[in-house]
């Protein structure tokens, strides 16, 4: 396969719309935005998972962001009242980027809150009311097993699983530095009790290689979505010391994909080849690899960078990542799509990074990317998973380093977006926490 890097150069460009574009220039969606706390956000590692709930029981919507210290905030928005509550401390966040909160809704109506502190354990909060954000939390230990990144979703059975990556290092320290696999937890009773994927299938991990020529051992998954019909899309890229020895996060390499399903805990191809309940490095090489990229570090990013998204549509999946550019140029966005019997890439923008994106119709995705330094979310459409065109710009009054989309969203809060801090030390947190929705007037 040849390097997507020199592969795309050749096909046509879509420009980025300028920062002053209005919705009725770009397209049909008119947004509000709403801040709905100021000077509180610290930078964060957080993926596009599971920032948020609607829960039409009780008409609110509750959001998880990170604030000073990487310390775990739940805020909870009344839609017949039209108020947002005042910030709740929840957790500490041991004051690592990578600590940051992740939210769900137990079957019980109780909120979850779940981090993995960096390398160390996987803890969970526990709203103290059902259907409600408010009061002093109760904090669950998982399990002290070296976690970071944790990707949690429930089935309709009230099923809850969260992925996160293990280093595993920190448990065995016969293992190198850059052997860091994915690995999940199970509960069957809202949280009260867990097993782990090792205990459920017998497999030392879920998804991972040991051995690796390249030393890109360690798993970064950039998406995990969970679609109706209960599979579970996940893409991915890998990290580690590269040829000239072990090193934590030295390069990233490659894009991968793959689907779970949490019925008989099986992932499979998108071809559809079952890959039984663990993929390790022939699987992902043989039947999941996307894009083989260089083991570079283009204009000095490592590429493919930690976010990437995964949609799918008519049952048909495709992907967006992005990576920097060999001549010093703006970061390069590449479409990936599945068209029945192998993967097809285009680079189709310059410049931006794609945060996340929604399904809007059968055959339509919003997606929400924005610039580096500068305010403004810009939206474009994906339709069929083949064709991008701009939509709209989202005003914002400072720039926005990560964006969620609420589950089983109401608007006006649909989109989490968490404000840029200053500083990448989590002890400075002068970013905004706003909120997104369309506007139906």
């Amino acid at each position: 396969m040849r390097g997507v890097m020199s592969a795309v150069l050749l096909l046509p460009l879509v420009a980025v719309p300028s920062a002053h574009a209005t919705a009725d220039v770009q397209g049909k969606a008119k947004f509000t935005v709403t801040t709905t706390a100021t000077s509180v956000a610290a930078r964060s590692d957080r993926r596009p998972v599971a920032g948020g709930v609607h829960d039409r029981k009780v008409g609110k919507t509750f959001i998880s962001w990170a604030g000073q210290y990487e310390d775990s905030y739940v805020q909870s928005y009344d839609h017949r009242k039209a108020t947002w509550s005042a910030p709740n401390r929840v957790a500490d966040g041991d004051s690592d980027a990578h600590n940051y909160p992740t939210m769900v809704q137990a079957k019980d109506g109780h909120l979850l809150i779940f981090r993995g502190m960096h390398n160390v354990e996987l803890r969970m909060s526990r709203s103290p009311q059902p259907h409600s954000v408010d009061g002093v939390w109760e904090e669950t230990l998982i399990s002290k097993n070296a976690a970071t990144y944790p990707m949690p979703f429930v089935t309709r059975d009230g099923t809850i699983y969260v992925f996160y990556r293990e280093t595993s290092r920190d448990l065995d320290p016969s293992f190198p530095t850059d052997t860091r696999p994915m690995l999940y937890v199970v509960s069957k009773d809202n949280g009260k009790t867990w097993k782990t994927s090792t205990e459920l299938t017998g497999d030392r991990f879920a998804i991972g290689s040991t051995s690796r020529a390249d030393n890109m051992n360690e798993i970064y998954i950039g998406q995990l979505r969970q679609e109706d019909n209960g599979r579970v899309r996940i893409v991915y890229t890998l990290a580690g010391g590269g040829t000239e020895g072990h090193l934590h996060d030295r390069y990233h390499r490659n894009i991968y994909y793959a689907w779970f399903d949490p019925r008989n805990q099986h992932f499979y191809s998108a071809s559809g080849k079952d890959l039984g309940t663990q993929i390790d490095d022939a699987d992902q090489e043989t039947h999941l690899k996307v894009a083989e990229t260089p083991l570079t570090l283009p204009n000095g990013v490592k590429s493919p960078d930690y976010i990437q998204l995964v949609g799918t549509t008519l049952g048909k999946p495709f992907l967006l990542w992005f990576m920097g550019d060999p001549d010093k140029g703006p970061l390069r966005n590449y479409l990936s799509t599945w068209n029945g019997r192998s993967w097809e890439t285009k680079e189709v923008a310059r410049g931006l990074r794609t945060r996340e994106m929604e399904p809007i119709d059968p055959f339509t995705w919003r997606v929400y990317a924005t610039e580096d330094g500068k305010p403004n979310v810009n939206t474009y459409l994906v339709r069929f998973g083949r064709t991008w065109t701009p939509e709209t710009v989202i005003p914002t009054a400072k720039p926005v380093q990560r964006i969620e989309i609420v589950e089983n969203f109401r608007d006006p809060a649909r989109a989490i977006l968490s404000g840029a801090s200053s500083q990448r030390d989590v002890a400075i947190a002068d970013g905004d926490i706003s909120v997104a929705g369309i506007s139906r007037r």
